[in-house]
This record gives C-alpha cells, sequence and structure tokens, in this order.
C-alpha cells in the first residue's frame, strides 16, 4: 500500500514556466533555522536512476541507521518519466517517481537527503527544498558535482570543508567526506541548518564519499532498472 504522507501535494506543471511559478510559490514555505537540531535515528535517503534510450526509470528510497549504517527498510518506484531535462527544474522531472518510493515505505521518514541541492539553486529551491516543504521534514542534499556558485578547496583531511558561495551568499559547503578524496557539496533544503547538515554528511559518509543513504539508493535503483530490462527481454 502507498501512502500519502505529503503535507502539500505535488503539483504537475504543464510547462517550464509554470513549474518556475510553482518553486517561487513554494520557497516561501522554507522553514531554515539558524540553531541546531536533535540528530536523528534515521535518515532517508533517495535517487533515480534511469535507463538509456527510454522515459523508463526507477526510483529507490532507503532508510539507514545513522549511527551503525544499516539498512532498515528499502523501497522502489517504476514508471515513465513524463518532464523533459531542463536546467534547474529537476524535481518536476523526478518527484513523481520519488514520491512513489517514499510512499511505499512501512515508516515515515525522520529526515530526507538526496543527491541533488537545496537552497544552492538559481531560485534557491532545488529538489531537497522541494521533498522537504512537500513532507514538512529535515531535508538536505549532497550532490557528487559543483551546479553554482563557487568555493575556496577545502582541506585535504576528511571533515574540512569550504563554504559554497554566490555573489557573497552562502549557499551551502564544500565538503570532504574521505580524506584526499574530491568534496561532496552540501546544501540545506528544509527545517535544517547547514552545521547539522555538514555533520550528517560526514557521519554518514564513513567509508564511501557519498553518503549512505544515497549511496543505497543508487545501488537499489540501478538493480532494479536492470532486472527490469532483463525481463522485457
Amino acid at each position: 500500500m502507498t501512502q500519502n504522507w505529503t503535507v502539500v501535494p505535488f503539483v504537475a506543471p504543464a510547462d517550464a514556466a509554470e513549474a518556475e511559478r510553482i518553486q517561487e510559490s513554494l520557497r516561501e514555505r522554507l522553514l531554515l533555522p539558524q540553531g541546531r537540531i536533535e540528530t536523528p535515528a534515521t535518515v532517508t535517503g533517495v535517487d533515480i536512476s534511469y535507463a538509456v534510450g527510454s522515459r523508463r526509470a526507477v526510483a529507490a528510497a532507503v532508510t539507514v541507521e545513522v549511527h551503525s549504517l544499516r539498512v532498515r527498510e528499502v523501497a522502489t518506484a517504476e514508471g515513465d518519466i513524463t518532464f523533459p531535462y531542463v536546467p534547474g527544474l529537476l524535481a518536476f522531472r523526478e518527484l513523481p517517481l520519488l514520491l512513489a518510493a517514499l510512499g511505499r515505505l512501512g515508516q515515515r521518514p525522520e529526515m530526507l537527503v538526496c543527491d541533488g541541492y537545496g537552497v544552492a539553486h538559481p531560485r534557491r529551491f532545488g529538489l531537497a527544498s522541494h521533498l522537504g516543504v512537500l513532507f514538512d521534514l529535515p531535508a538536505f542534499g549532497i550532490a557528487k558535482s559543483l551546479y553554482l556558485g563557487s568555493h575556496a578547496e577545502p582541506g585535504p583531511r576528511r571533515g574540512e570543508w569550504a563554504p559554497l558561495t554566490e555573489g557573497g551568499e552562502v549557499l551551502g559547503r564544500a565538503v570532504r567526506t574521505q580524506t584526499e578524496v574530491n568534496p561532496v557539496y552540501v546544501s540545506v533544503g528544509h527545517r535544517i541548518g547547514l552545521a547539522d547538515a555538514t555533520d550528517l554528511a560526514i557521519a554518514l559518509s564513513s567509508h564511501f564519499r557519498i553518503p549512505e543513504p544515497t549511496r543505497q539508493a543508487d545501488i537499489v535503483s540501478r538493480q532494479v532498472l536492470r532486472d527490469s530490462w532483463r525481463g522485457m527481454t
């Protein structure tokens, strides 16, 4: 059974202009605390894998215990992507399947993390912010590559970071999750501050550059997609 845990319903836009208007409207709901919040027992990561040359895709939601990194629950959803790829509007392409996967979890997530951005976005409302507002849950993004802004090179050791800025505005951090490995890019989405998001990015990445919730979601979604394509041959 699919759970409906969203507080704000997802609206599918007719075109890019409407999508931008939706982002601008939902951005007014953002809560970006300056202080610390309580560390959750679990974090749920989401990711989506696409079939090359097809509209078919698989989304996965994986809930991981923060302290042990043990996978507690996995859910997936498969379907066709209907919204085109438009820079800055990734959420409208991925959210329908991500929401379906999240809705198949047995337990409502405590916190969400995605392979993407939150406020480090042209309209300060990326995928992590959209997810957080829809569920009214703490959410943040951890991206593998730089989308916008600039930063100094963080120190070489695990846990070191440098501010990610654009026009003097701090949008996130370039964080070294493994010593002498390329940093990841952390930005807040909703109901979490940058210090907490940074600490969790490091805690969830004790073995790999990518945090375990999104790493597992990537693995699961790729495997389901491969199995699905094999089943169609």
